[in-house]
């Protein structure tokens, strides 16, 4: 589905990121999300979540050419209201993205990819799934790609990663459940930059 809120052919992204990347931003032009980025902020939890991190960098280069220096995406929400307030060492960057450079996807469909699930089409089809799964005599989808299942059921395994891809089917536009990713935030893509107590200015609040 397509962003309703282009303004000639230009998405206005939100992203809160920590303050060092302005330094980055002023020296190379451009800021990058990479894997020691990842590794600090999650700490304990980061080898868990780089391996579905992983899997949606390679699904999402396919629908946007990632540059060949990129290592992660760059996490934005589309909507001011859910952009999250920057904290103490934090920025708050408001962009001005041309379209073509963005990839949306459903923030509801990833909790499912971070929990190793299956991500359903729709009730029906997850009504199917979990009967299916309960008749097989497993009590968890979440072991068959982490946990004791791992690398004993391959026909469970690539039935849940091949729903992954469902992540970028968008039904319905709801600004609070639509979340986009860049490769890259370049310099002359910002439009604002907000620090800890600074307000978001009212016109980038949908009405």
């Amino acid at each position: 589905m397509k962003n309703p809120n282009l303004k000639n052919g230009k998405a206005i992204l939100f992203t809160c990121q920590n303050k060092k990347s302005l330094d980055e931003l002023e020296r190379e032009g451009r800021f990058t999300n990479k894997r020691r980025y990842i590794n600090e902020h999650l700490e304990d939890v980061a080898p868990m979540i780089l391996k579905v991190y992983d899997w949606f960098v390679d699904a999402a280069s396919k629908r946007v050419k990632k540059p060949e220096d990129v290592e992660y995406q760059v996490w934005c929400a589309v909507s001011a209201s859910a952009c999250m307030k920057p904290e103490k060492n934090e920025v708050v960057y408001v962009l001005e993205v041309p379209d073509e450079e963005v990839i949306y996807f459903s923030s509801l469909k990833w909790d499912y990819i971070l929990n190793y699930h299956y991500v359903p089409e729709n009730e029906k089809d997850l009504e199917r799934y979990t009967k299916e799964i309960e008749a097989k005599g497993f009590a968890n989808t979440y072991e068959f790609l982490v946990g004791r299942y791992a690398g004993k059921y391959p026909t469970e395994e690539w039935e849940i990663r091949e729903s992954w891809s469902r992540v970028f089917d968008i039904p319905k536009w709801n600004p609070l459940e639509v979340q986009a990713n860049l490769w890259e935030i370049k310099k002359e893509w910002v439009k604002k930059i907000l620090r800890p107590g600074e307000p978001m200015p009212d016109e980038y609040y949908e009405r």
